[in-house]
């Protein structure tokens, strides 16, 4: 541990390292996650807000979440503020308001690379990449497949490579040939070496959990303490809807609470299957979903690092299926961002669409989804880069499609296209043109013709004919050969051989024992 506490100042890359980088195949925008200088949407009146906020409370007082694991149970049973009958637990809503009100509104997560830490709260928004996607599409391949470990490292190459991206989630695509049992040390290496931005843990059993926690603490050269002293990962859970929380991730969660990491929760509610039809009832269960996990890691560790997510959207009444970047959906998020700001908790959203390739559906879908995730003042957005089929595949092509929506959002935020100083009113330029030429020559317009736009890696804006003579290659073709480029081009950031080493060796010395356990 003292090794480790001794090595921390040399581990991690610096952001401006991986910037310099970054041009070799693209001139992208600098590493800078945005904060949201916009009012949030609210389309919900104070009654509105104080209607569902009674909803969920409801929820919780009379009728209650199944916490299906023994422990949290004891928790609440210690905490004086539940009812519990058997795994039912009901709450009285002012233990409920007593129990977030501990947990802070703003907070921050600090990887290996301090230069990468991030802000949960507040108006700071944080973009990550596609998580958990079992399938894989390329424009190379043409048909969907099963992930596997190469293809899981591109995306994460990918991950480190924008600078829109802020942090890498779960899996971003499942590695399905490496067994299960072990899965996650190959892949949190991977993420850990190829990577220096904010990693995750899934709650899916003890052993992973600890191992995650294990490796992110050694990737910093951290003592035990240092680790604990404040946020250094993160992870996120979902609940069971409708209402319920499953054993696995109540441990995980548990155990992140008590070593101080941070805690995201986030309902799956699909209005019309596994929530209300309509949508203020969607978002009231999903509330309720997700404050009493809150309420749990508070009765643990006051003060523990929340945050709630959203997933709420509907599915098509036709067949079923999920449906992403609906205008429900839009609203839904919306709302929750309402209610994410009555409670003052970080918020989390998603980007998502239900297209199976990276066509125009797929691009109109994610541009609501990640729009709504700005106007409901979300602080983590998942997914924002590389998800197709309601979750199912992730796609290269996508990823880069994606950052180009990002780097907008990252750009419109810029306080410079607001600024209303005698320069920027420019009356002086305005004059020297008047009715009579044009701006292009003039110096107003020299010395700020390379900062005054925004420059797109990815848009073609020629006319047809030109964009026809060079090849008429689509958006999505012109994605391919841009995500090979950057994986062929990509450098690790730097990390401390030393680490590396205790890294490897962790990896080697959990697969001899056995990894853990594939059934929960």
């Amino acid at each position: 541990m003292v090794e480790s506490a001794r090595r921390k100042k040399r581990s991690g890359g610096r952001a401006g390292n991986a910037e310099r980088r970054g041009l070799a195949v693209i001139e992208q925008m600098p590493w800078n996650p945005p904060v949201n200088i916009d009012r949030p949407v609210a389309p919900l009146t104070e009654e509105g807000i104080a209607a569902i906020h009674d909803g969920a409370m409801r929820i919780l007082e009379e009728i209650g979440v199944a916490f299906l694991n023994e422990e949290a149970i004891e928790v609440l049973r210690g905490s004086g503020g539940c009812l519990i009958d058997g795994a039912n637990v009901r709450m009285d809503r002012d233990f409920v308001m007593e129990m977030i009100a501990k947990a802070p509104s703003h907070w921050t997560i600090t990887p290996r690379n301090p230069d990468r830490t991030l802000t949960m709260g507040a108006r700071h928004i944080n973009f990550g990449n596609v998580s958990s996607p079992p399938s894989y599409w390329d424009m190379k391949l043409g048909r969907k497949v099963t992930g596997t470990r190469e293809m899981c490292r591109d995306f994460l190459k990918l991950s480190q490579y924008f600078n829109c991206i802020h942090f890498v989630g779960g899996y971003p695509v499942e590695p399905q040939d490496i067994h299960a049992s072990v899965r996650h040390l190959d892949v949190l290496y991977d993420k850990l070496t190829l990577s220096d931005k904010v990693a995750h843990a899934y709650c899916l059993g003890k052993e992973r959990v600890e191992d995650v926690m294990e490796m992110v603490r050694i990737a910093g050269g951290l003592s035990d303490a240092e680790f604990e002293a404040r946020p250094h990962m993160y992870t996120n859970i979902n609940s069971t809807s409708p209402l319920k929380h499953d054993q696995p991730m109540l441990d995980g969660w548990m155990r992140m609470a008590r070593r101080n990491q941070g805690l995201v929760v986030t309902p799956f509610t699909l209005a019309g299957a596994m929530a209300p039809v309509t949508m203020a009832g969607a978002v009231a269960q999903s509330l309720a979903e997700s404050l009493c996990a809150v309420v749990l890691a508070q009765v643990i560790r006051p003060g523990a690092c929340c945050a709630i997510g959203t997933f709420t959207s509907n599915v098509d009444m036709k067949s079923g299926a999920p449906a992403f970047g609906t205008p429900e959906y839009m609203r839904a998020t919306q709302m929750t961002g309402q209610l994410a700001r009555f409670y003052g908790l970080p918020m989390r959203a998603s980007g998502v669409c239900a297209a199976n390739v990276p066509d125009g559906q797929a691009m109109w879908e994610t541009s609501n989804s990640l729009w709504s995730a700005v106007q409901a003042g979300a602080n983590m957005v998942y997914h924002a880069a590389g998800w197709l089929e309601g979750g199912l595949i992730a796609s290269p092509e996508k990823f880069v499609m994606d950052c180009e929506i990002l780097q907008h959002i990252q750009r419109y935020m810029d306080p410079m296209l607001t600024a209303t100083g005698p320069e920027d009113i420019a009356v002086e330029a305005v004059r020297e043109v008047g009715d009579q030429g044009h701006f292009f020559g003039i110096q107003h317009t020299q010395d700020r013709y390379t900062t005054a736009f925004y420059q797109p890696f990815l848009s073609d804006w020629r006319n047809y004919e030109a964009w026809e003579a060079s090849g008429g290659v689509w958006t999505a073709q012109r994605a391919h050969q841009l995500y090979q480029d950057i994986i062929a081009s990509f450098e690790a950031p730097p990390m401390d051989i030393a680490i590396r080493d205790e890294l490897a060796a962790f990896v080697e010395r959990r697969k001899s024992e056995g990894g853990a356990p594939t059934d929960f």
